[in-house]
C-alpha cells in the first residue's frame, strides 16, 4: 500500500495527536506514512492543526471553585502518572466524570475499564502538562496514596475541594439518633455523619484539622 492511500480513522487520530499530544511526525512514524499524508488526514476530520515545532502546553488558570472540586476528587481518587503528564480518574459513576468533564472543559472521552477485581468502571484520562505541574506543585505526587499530605489549598476553595474529597473516597450518612430517648423523649435528633478513607495519616489529620479551623467542627 502507498503511504498516500493510508486510512487513518478520526478517533484513532484525534486521541493520538489531540489527546496524547503526539507529532505529526511520530504519528507518521506510526502508520508507516509520510507527515503530509497526517495533516491532509487532520484537515479532512477538521482537527484542529498545531503549530509546527515544540508544543506549548496551555496555561493552567488556577483555582476556581469547580477546579478546587475537581483536585478534591485526584486526591482521593485519581491518580498522576509517573512517566508522562497524564491524570487519570476511575469511577463507576459516570455522572462524575461528566462532571469532571465539564468542570475542567475536557473532550477527553469516557472509557471502560476493567479493574483488578473484575468490577466494571470508566475511567477519564488526558494529558495536560500544565495542570499535572500546578498539582505537583500544590502538593499532590505519582503514587500518592501513603504519600499524601497538607495541600496547599486557599480557605476560600477548601468546601469545594472537600466536596471534591467526599465525592472520591467519602461517605455521606443521614439518620435519626434515639441514644438519649431514655432520659427523655425529646431527645431525638438528626444526625449527619460524614467519613472520608485514605492510606495516609497525614492528609486525614490535615483535612481534620483544616475542618475544625474553618468551620468549628471536629471529627
Amino acid at each position: 500500500m502507498y503511504a498516500s492511500c493510508v486510512l487513518i480513522g478520526p478517533a484513532t487520530l484525534r486521541r493520538m495527536y489531540v489527546e496524547e499530544l503526539g507529532t505529526t511526525d511520530q504519528i507518521a512514524a506510526h502508520f508507516g506514512c509520510s507527515g503530509t499524508t497526517v495533516l491532509r488526514h487532520l484537515r479532512r476530520f477538521k482537527i484542529p492543526v498545531r503549530r509546527r515545532g515544540p508544543y506549548a502546553d496551555r496555561i493552567f488558570p488556577g483555582w476556581s471553585a469547580d477546579v478546587a472540586y475537581v483536585v478534591g476528587l485526584i486526591a482521593t481518587d485519581g491518580n498522576l502518572g509517573r512517566k508522562r503528564p497524564v491524570i487519570t480518574i476511575v469511577s463507576k459513576d459516570t455522572d462524575l466524570l461528566e462532571t469532571v468533564r465539564r468542570c475542567l472543559g475536557l473532550i477527553t472521552p469516557i472509557k471502560s475499564h476493567s479493574g483488578v477485581y473484575g468490577d466494571h468502571c470508566r475511567h477519564l484520562a488526558w494529558h495536560d502538562r500544565s495542570l499535572y505541574e500546578w498539582l505537583c506543585g500544590i502538593g499532590l505526587t505519582p503514587a500518592k496514596s501513603l504519600t499524601l499530605g497538607p495541600l496547599s489549598v486557599p480557605d476560600e476553595y477548601f468546601a469545594d475541594f472537600f466536596r471534591g474529597c467526599i465525592d472520591g473516597d467519602g461517605t455521606i450518612l443521614v439518620y435519626i439518633d434515639r441514644y438519649h430517648v431514655a432520659k427523655n423523649d425529646r431527645y431525638i435528633y438528626e444526625r449527619l455523619y460524614v467519613s472520608i478513607v485514605s492510606a495516609s495519616q497525614a492528609f486525614l489529620e490535615w483535612l481534620q484539622t483544616s475542618v475544625f479551623r474553618l468551620a468549628g467542627i471536629r471529627g
